[in-house]
Formats: C-alpha cells, sequence, structure tokens
C-alpha cells in the first residue's frame, strides 16, 4: 500500500484530516479494539524517500498538535527525519521534537548527536531549534552538552538564535542550580547584547537565575533604558519590572523632602555656576540615570498593549516623584492612596461613559468615590444622580454603594445623601430599591436618633420590599433601634409572625433578633408574639434557624435551668454596635507592588520578590558608566564654497564639494571636487595638526584659485575614485552612489542657531580612517554679521557600542566675508541600529543640542555578487531571515530604470546582474557587522509587482522594507 494511497484512504475514512480514530471496517470491531495501529498512512509517508511526502506528514502532524491531539506515538517514525537535508521538514520535525522531547527521552537521547551538528547548520532556525530540542531534554546527564551549546550559542551571530540560548538558560538552572555561576556567565554576557531581539529574554533569565546579582545591571542600565522603545512588547513587561527593582537601589526618593526637585517633566540641567546657597535650598536633584528611566518609558503609556502600560504604570508609581504620577490618571489604587489634589484637575476624565462596560464603570466609579471632598462632591454627586437612572442594574447598585461612601467619609453632605437614597426607596426596580435599604442601615447607624424619620418610612415599607437582603436590613434597623420607633416596632414584628414560614433564612434570623430584642424592652406588648415565634423557629427547617431560637430562649427567658449569661441578657442584645467604616476594597494594599498577583490578592504569593526599599545614600553612579575607547578625532573633512570664506585648514581626501549655484537636495553632492594637486596636498596636510598651521596661509591662498579653475571632467572622476577602500569583496564602479541619490538632513535651523545653519548628508563613501564607520557629511552656512568662532563638538552621547569621530574645529571665518559656508565629514558608528547619536554644536559662545538619526538603508555599504552568488547567498537566508511584501508599483516607476533609482535612493546597495528583465537585484552588507542583505523587486503586470528582502539581521530588513515599499509606491 503506498504512502499516497494511505493519504487517500485516511481522508476518506474521517472527516477530521490527518487523524483517523477508529478502524475503517466496522465488522472489524476496530472501533473497539484497543490495539489500533493509528497513523500507519503517516509513518509510512515519513518512511518515504520523496521530501514532498516527508513533508505533507510532518505538516498535518504539527496540524494535530496544535489542535491538542495526542501524536506521541508517531515520535519514532519523526525523529528518524531529525537528519534530513529538505530544510523545511527539518524545522518541522524540531518543532515536533521540542512538543514530545520531554516525554520520550530515551529515544530523544539517541539523536543528541543529530541535535549537535544542527547546532552548527548555517541556518539560524535550524540552530535554534536544535538547541530548543536540547533544553527540552529534562535528563541531568547532558547538562554538559547543554552548557557547552548554550555557551556557543551566545556567541552566535543570529540574534534569534542568542535570544534562544537566553530561553534555554531558566531551562537549564531548573535541571541542574549548581550550573548558576556558570550560566551567570552566559547571562553577562548576553546582556552586553546590542539586539532589541536578545534583551527582553536574558532580562528574563536574568530574573528567573540570579535576581539578586544586580551589580550585572550596572553597565547595560543605560543601553536598556534606550532599546526599552525597541523591544517586543513580552520584553518590555520583563525589563520595565527589573529596571524598577534597579531604580529602588540605587536611586533615592523623588519624594523626600516634599519631592520634586525638578519644575518639569522634562527639566533643564543645572547652571554649573549656580550659587551654593541656591543648591541647599534644593533638598533633592533627580539622578539624570533616574529621569532617563522615566522619560524612555512615557511613550510606551501609548503601548496598544495593557501588560505594558500597566507595568509603566507600576513603575511611575513606584518610582516618580507624585507630581509626575498624576499623569497616569489610571489606576484606583493610585488614587486611594495619592487623594492629596493632585488628581483633581483630570476629574472629568473618570466620568462614565455609556459604552463603557460593567468592570470599568465599577472602577471609574472607586476613583470618583477617593477623589470626593468638600470642594467637589456636589459636582460629583450630580453625577451620581444621573447614573442611578442607567439601565445597568449592577452599575446602579455600585453607585448606591458609592453615595453610602460619600456619605461616610464627607460629613458635610451625610443628610443631603441619606435624603436621596429614601428616595430611591419608591423606585420601581427591587434592586435599586434593596441596594437603598442597606445603604442607609449603614448610614443610620452613624446619627440614628437624628433620623428616626425615616426608620419609621422603612419600617412602612416591609409590606412592599421583597429583597430578602432588603427585608433583613429593615428588620435590623427596627430592632436596633426600637426605642426610637416604640410604637411601630411591635407591629412590625406581628405582621412579620405571621409570614414567618415563608420568609428566606436571612429574613428568619432577623425577625428571631427582632422578637429578643422587644421582649427585653418592651415584654409586655411583646411576650406572647415572641413566644410563638420562637416556636415556630424551633422546629424550622433550617438547622442555624432551629440553634438560633433554643439559644435565644435560654437566653432571655429566665428558667431554673438558665445559665450565667441569662443575666447579662440586655448587654448581649443591645450593645452599642460600632459604625460601619465604607473604605475602598484597595486600600491597605501598598505593601505590595502594584500590579502584581499579590497586589490583586492582598496575599504573598510564591515567587513574589519584595520591591526594596529605597536607599538613604545615593549609591556610586559611576558604577553605570560604561568605558568605552577613546573617540581619536579624525583629520576631518573640510571644503569649502567659492565664496571667499574659508574656514578650515585642509582638506581630506574622499571628500566633495558642493555645486554652489545647486539648489536642489543634493547640494551637497559628490560630483564636483578638488583637483588632484588637491587631493595630494590634503594626505600631506592630514599626518600632523602641526603642518597644517604652518601651511594654512599657504593652502588658502591656493584653494581660492583652484577652486575658481574649471574642474576637468576626467580630472573630477580620478577625484572622486580617489579614496575608495576595496574590501575582500571587489566593488564594481556600479556601487558608487551617484549624487542624484543624496538627500540633505537638516541639522539645526538658522533661526535655532541664531545666524548659523547646519545641513547634513550621508556621503555614502567610505570613511578612510575607520571602515565601520558611515561618512556624514556637514554644510554650515553662517549668515549672521558676527563672527563665528571654534566650530566643534562636545557631550557626545552614544548608546552602548556605537562611536563616533568627530571633524576638526573650525576657526574664524574671514572678516571681509560677509556670509560663510563651510563643510565637514565626521565619521559615526551607528553599530547596524537607527538610534541617534546627540551631541552639542558649540562656537566660541553658544552651545546647541542636535542629532543624527540615519535611515536604515546608510546603514549599508554595497558590493558586488554575480547572479549564481545572489541566488546561492538567498537560498541560505530564507524563513525567518526572509520578507516578502505584494505592491503596486507608483505609475512613474514601472521601467527597470525608475525602480534602480528608487530602490538606491532609498538604501546604499550595488545592483546585481539578473538574466530576467523582469526582476531587479540588490546588494549590500551592513557596515558595521557585515551583515548581507538582498534585495529582489519582481514585477508583474499592469503594476503589481513583488518585494523580498533577505538579511541577516531581521530588524535591518524590516525596516528596509517599509523605506523601499514607501519609495516604490509613492
Amino acid at each position: 500500500m503506498s504512502a499516497s494511497s494511505a493519504f487517500n484512504d485516511e481522508k476518506g475514512g474521517s472527516s477530521s484530516v490527518g487523524e483517523p480514530e477508529y478502524g475503517h471496517d466496522p465488522a472489524s470491531g476496530g472501533i473497539f479494539s484497543s490495539d489500533y495501529k493509528r497513523h500507519d498512512d503517516l509513518k509510512e509517508m515519513l518512511d518515504s524517500n520523496k521530501d514532498s511526502l516527508k513533508l505533507e506528514a510532518m505538516k498535518r502532524i504539527v496540524a494535530m498538535i496544535a489542535r491538542g491531539k495526542n501524536a506521541s506515538d508517531l515520535f519514532p517514525a519523526v525523529v528518524k527525519n531529525v537528519a534530513c537535508k529538505n530544510i523545511e521538514v527539518k524545522k518541522l520535525v524540531y518543532v515536533y521534537l521540542v512538543r514530545y522531547a520531554e516525554e520520550q527521552q530515551d529515544l530523544a537521547l539517541l539523536s543528541i548527536s543529530t541535535f549537535q551538528r544542527g547546532l552548527k547548520d548555517p541556518n539560524q532556525l535550524i540552530r535554534a531549534s536544535a538547541l530548543r530540542v536540547l533544553s527540552s531534554i529534562r535528563v541531568t546527564i547532558i547538562v554538559p552538552i547543554m552548557m557547552l551549546a548554550i555557551k556557543e550559542a551566545a556567541s552566535d551571530m543570529s540574534p534569534y538564535v542568542r535570544k534562544t540560548a537566553a530561553h534555554a538558560i531558566p531551562k537549564l538552572y531548573s535541571l541542574d542550580p549548581e550550573q548558576k555561576d556558570q550560566l551567570i556567565e552566559v547571562i553577562e554576557k548576553l546582556l552586553a547584547d546590542k539586539t532589541t531581539l536578545v534583551a527582553g529574554s536574558v532580562v528574563m533569565a536574568f530574573e528567573e537565575v540570579c535576581p539578586e546579582r544586580i551589580d550585572l545591571i550596572h553597565k547595560n542600565y543605560r543601553k536598556l533604558c534606550n532599546l526599552l522603545i525597541d523591544v517586543e512588547e513580552w520584553g518590555q513587561v520583563v525589563i520595565i519590572n527589573m529596571l524598577t527593582r534597579y531604580a529602588r537601589t540605587q536611586f533615592l526618593n523623588p519624594n523626600i523632602n516634599g519631592g520634586g526637585g525638578e519644575k518639569t517633566f522634562y527639566g533643564s540641567d543645572e547652571d554649573e555656576d549656580e550659587d551654593e546657597e541656591e543648591k541647599e535650598k534644593k533638598p533633592y536633584v533627580m539622578d539624570p540615570d533616574h529621569r532617563l528611566l522615566l522619560r524612555n518609558t512615557k511613550p510606551l503609556l501609548q503601548s496598544r498593549n495593557a501588560a505594558v502600560v500597566m507595568a509603566v504604570a507600576q513603575l511611575y508609581f513606584h518610582l516618580a516623584p507624585k507630581a509626575e504620577v498624576a499623569l497616569l490618571i489610571l489606576f484606583e489604587m493610585i488614587s486611594t492612596l495619592y487623594t492629596c489634589g493632585m488628581f483633581e484637575p483630570y476629574l472629568k476624565s473618570f466620568y462614565i461613559r455609556s459604552t463603557d462596560p460593567t468592570q470599568i464603570k465599577v472602577l471609574k466609579l472607586e476613583v470618583l468615590t477617593n477623589l470626593a471632598n468638600e470642594t467637589n462632591i456636589s459636582t460629583i454627586l450630580r453625577e451620581f444622580q444621573t447614573y442611578i437612572k442607567s439601565m445597568d442594574k449592577d452599575f446602579v447598585a455600585a453607585t448606591i454603594q458609592a453615595i453610602g461612601r460619600c456619605a461616610t467619609n464627607i460629613g458635610e453632605v451625610r443628610d443631603t445623601c441619606l435624603n436621596g437614597l429614601v428616595q430611591l426607596l419608591s423606585n420601581r426596580d427591587e434592586l435599586v430599591v434593596a441596594e437603598s435599604v442597606v445603604v442607609i442601615k449603614k448610614l443610620l447607624q452613624m446619627q440614628p436618633e437624628k433620623h428616626s424619620d425615616i426608620i419609621k418610612h422603612m419600617a412602612k415599607l416591609t409590606d412592599n420590599i421583597q429583597v430578602p437582603m432588603a427585608r433583613a436590613s429593615i428588620l435590623w434597623l427596627i430592632g436596633e433601634y426600637c426605642e426610637h420607633v416604640p410604637k411601630i416596632a411591635p407591629d412590625v414584628l406581628r405582621k412579620m409572625a405571621k409570614s414567618f414560614t415563608n420568609e428566606e433564612d436571612i429574613v428568619k434570623l432577623q425577625i428571631i433578633n427582632l422578637a429578643a430584642k422587644l421582649y427585653l424592652t418592651n415584654s409586655k406588648q411583646t411576650k406572647l408574639l415572641t413566644q410563638y415565634v420562637l416556636n415556630l423557629a424551633k422546629y424550622d427547617q433550617n438547622y442555624d434557624i432551629r440553634d438560633r431560637a433554643r439559644f435565644i430562649r435560654q437566653l432571655i427567658v429566665p428558667t431554673e435551668k438558665s445559665g450565667a449569661l441569662s443575666k447579662y441578657a440586655k448587654k448581649l442584645f443591645l450593645a452599642l454596635k460600632p459604625a460601619p467604616v465604607l473604605e475602598s476594597p484597595f486600600k491597605d494594599r501598598d505593601h505590595f507592588q502594584l500590579g502584581s498577583l499579590s497586589h490583586l490578592l492582598n496575599a504573598k504569593a510564591g515567587g513574589y520578590q519584595e520591591l526594596p526599599d529605597w536607599p538613604e545614600a545615593a549609591p556610586d553612579p559611576s558604577v553605570r558608566n560604561v568605558e568605552v575607547k577613546e573617540s581619536v578625532r579624525a583629520v576631518g573633512t573640510v571644503t569649502y564654497r567659492d565664496t571667499g570664506a574659508l574656514w578650515g585648514p585642509q582638506k581630506m581626501e574622499g571628500s566633495e564639494e558642493s555645486d554652489s549655484a545647486s539648489g536642489s537636495e543634493s547640494g551637497s553632492g559628490s560630483e564636483e571636487s578638488g583637483s588632484g594637486s588637491e587631493s595630494e596636498e590634503s594626505e600631506e596636510g592630514s599626518e600632523s595638526e602641526e603642518e597644517e598651521e604652518e601651511e594654512e596661509e599657504k593652502d588658502k591662498k591656493k584653494k581660492k584659485k583652484e577652486l575658481k579653475k574649471p574642474v576637468p571632467e576626467t580630472e573630477s572622476l580620478v577625484t572622486d575614485l580617489e579614496g575608495l577602500s576595496l574590501s575582500d569583496s571587489v566593488l564594481s564602479p556600479a556601487t558608487i552612489a551617484p549624487s542624484s541619490v543624496l538627500k540633505n538632513y537638516e541639522l539645526l535651523h538658522r533661526i535655532t542657531g541664531e545666524g548659523l545653519s547646519v545641513e547634513y548628508c550621508f556621503s555614502r563613501q567610505p570613511f578612510s580612517p575607520d571602515a565601520n564607520m558611515v561618512a556624514v557629511q556637514m554644510q554650515f552656512t553662517n549668515s549672521a554679521t558676527s563672527d563665528t568662532k571654534n566650530l566643534h563638538m562636545e557631550d557626545v552621547k552614544l548608546q552602548s557600542g556605537m562611536r563616533v569621530k568627530e571633524f576638526p574645529e573650525i576657526g574664524e571665518r574671514e572678516p571681509e566675508d560677509i556670509q560663510c559656508t563651510a563643510m565637514a565629514v565626521m565619521g559615526i558608528d551607528f553599530c547596524d541600529s537607527t538610534q541617534a547619536a546627540n551631541f552639542q554644536l558649540c562656537t566660541h559662545t553658544r552651545k546647541f543640542f542636535v542629532s543624527i538619526q540615519p535611515p536604515v538603508g546608510e546603514l549599508m555599504r554595497p558590493i558586488f555578487l554575480t547572479e549564481n552568488e545572489f541566488k546561492k547567498e538567498q537560498g541560505q537566508l530564507m524563513g525567518m531571515n526572509e520578507i516578502t511584501e505584494k505592491l503596486t508599483l507608483d505609475a512613474k516607476c514601472r521601467n527597470e530604470h525608475a525602480i534602480v533609482q528608487r530602490v538606491t535612493t532609498a538604501a546604499n546597495l550595488s545592483r546585481v546582474p539578473c538574466g530576467s528583465d523582469k526582476e531587479c537585484r540588490f546588494a549590500g552588507r551592513t557596515v558595521t557587522s557585515s551583515s548581507l542583505v538582498l534585495v529582489t523587486v519582481a514585477t508583474k503586470e499592469e503594476g503589481a509587482a513583488q518585494l523580498t528582502v533577505n538579511c541577516e539581521k531581521m530588524v535591518i530588513g524590516t525596516m528596509l522594507v517599509k523605506d523601499i515599499l514607501l519609495a516604490l509606491t509613492q
């Protein structure tokens, strides 16, 4: 029987594809047979020599697992295919093994060598899956193998594999806690990882294995804060919770001495020249790292993930000054603890909408009640009056309870609330009346002597109110304050005795209590009624009622057998009861971390970590300083426009001049350059700064003359080709970016810069001092009449791993020049991320805070590949390394030339030869890590196209797809 026929038979024998649960022949008794061999067709397909059948079988098996069906009996047949050469089959085999490796440990151990080979597979998915299977085999004997695999994966080039290594760490730790020291070393290494894909996973491993090792976070604190916005949502929650605990151990309480040393959320730094007396007046100044955490988490309040928003809220609640906690406006717990007026301006934000679900309405009521005070209570009560008319009865009941709490907390409105609740007693809805009675009962306990009329009014309602809790509350009130209604109470007991047998148990108990209290205070009128009620209760079906009746009879009716308590009957029944305190259910939970399971349950749950107390003295902040190799000042490129203005002393190779007449975005392009003699002089001048000073005057005169000369095309081309450095891949002429693709960005506006304006572009030329840096060409224009001297960079702030080579200081312009323009080139190593490089642009009088943020396409350098090399590399970057998008090309972008122009404008890639006229291929590598980037645009009819990006770094690939899609469709 062939595999394909078995597949067809199975489809015909069961409506559930891939899993017949009984024999095909009903007469065979297969329905009841326990030895029926399931999945024979799948086993035959897995034993087949055809990869297509194996793939089909694995798809069906994985589908079974996804539906919760048991496929463990297929383990031997599946595990044999772990060495299959087909990548798609191998991926699915690993998915299956991850699910069943722990259950079938003996069989899994037989394939250990295969998993170890999988750790060396060229495909990152296979490497990660092999590690995942290894960590799923819960056998102590393979602990050394797992440890070695985790260490190797932690150094893997693929961030996805490193992420999987982080996930495997807690598994190994739970299997063998003695490996903790070695695992901490791996965690320390992964914490230094620069990719957002790894950050959340390694922090989770840190929390599971060594949460007490807070010293491991010091060097990575700022990096984690800056990466937080780009981490996946699950990782954001984990990192925020960890940083909350970290901050509580490393920073001072921002609310000490009244808190809030800073005036605004984005407060400026203190002036260095501030007097000592003024400094003493400020008791607290927030640590810059503390402010960094608050600033970088605040945008996550806009997250679509509720868990992330909750995590940010708890961070602010536990770490931020009180004035900033009010920015959240989120939780009833916060409003319960912080009721000192900070929420009052946002009162209307908590007004309830008809579209809110009931649980949100109840929480908003909780907040409004917590915020009620003498000033706003009238507004809140008017709002509550509207809510009582709602059709949502649960919400109406919660509103009545809220009114009762307001009356309890604010004595001035107690009478008003009480009268309003009494009016609700005439409501047609029994639930509204019942809830009102319960709340009125609690309010009357506070001042019963003033409200005897209300008690009389409620006594009259016993004929109409049928809700057991409400009837019981009325009877309790009449019995408790029977001296205030001496004429009505006996009559109520008479009516209740008449209907005793038909009442609910809770009402019967209160009838017995009422009878006992009236017997003790007015036995003349109620003695016979009390005996009648007790006799009825004596034979009730409920044993609680029978026991209560016997107990009360012995207590209030003196006999020879009466116990010693009978003489204290009045003190027992008529003792003054304390007035009830209506409090928020969220009160007194502040000893648990907000948002934790312990906070929800109001009890310490397993695994809960106590939030540390604030330190009394601030720990040393220098522990968070990351040692970065000193940034050597680059012998920067400085070029000039033909305006007679000469700022800088020299020109470095690889730079270009801007056409002074060009008004386009590529005004700082690379089409024009200095002559060959200029380049030679610049090379000589770059040897030392001393030579620059000596030849400054000579260079000025020579450049003024030569800049006015027309540059021959041949010389221009030679100059453009100078400075190109050949890497391991030989660059074709096509890799030189034309000036038309360069785009200018504004770094400093002339108004902000008080006459000084700065634009920059990514020149797409090699930065010769450091091949791992992106060359950024800057153009300075001084339109002010005053001198601008000593233009330079200061206070460079970079993310961990990033580096910068500054341009040299630009000197004073010549006095006779009215307007002066200069150009310079600096190098930045962005570490293959789009994070900004921040620094101060300084003159002799001013400092301007600026930042340079690269488009993802500028983080690449073009490489030359043949068609066969392109196909080979693309074949190795499939699966998770490939992103495919369908699009409709813009009307002006439906020919090969336009597609090439737009793609190369969006990304610094080179064209790859292609035999098909319907495909355009491009290749490049990232500047820092040399990760391969391949782009294919396949065109179809009527403007339809397909964009495919294969990239070793998925973060880079995802961003690149967006930019190229935008370029091709607009």
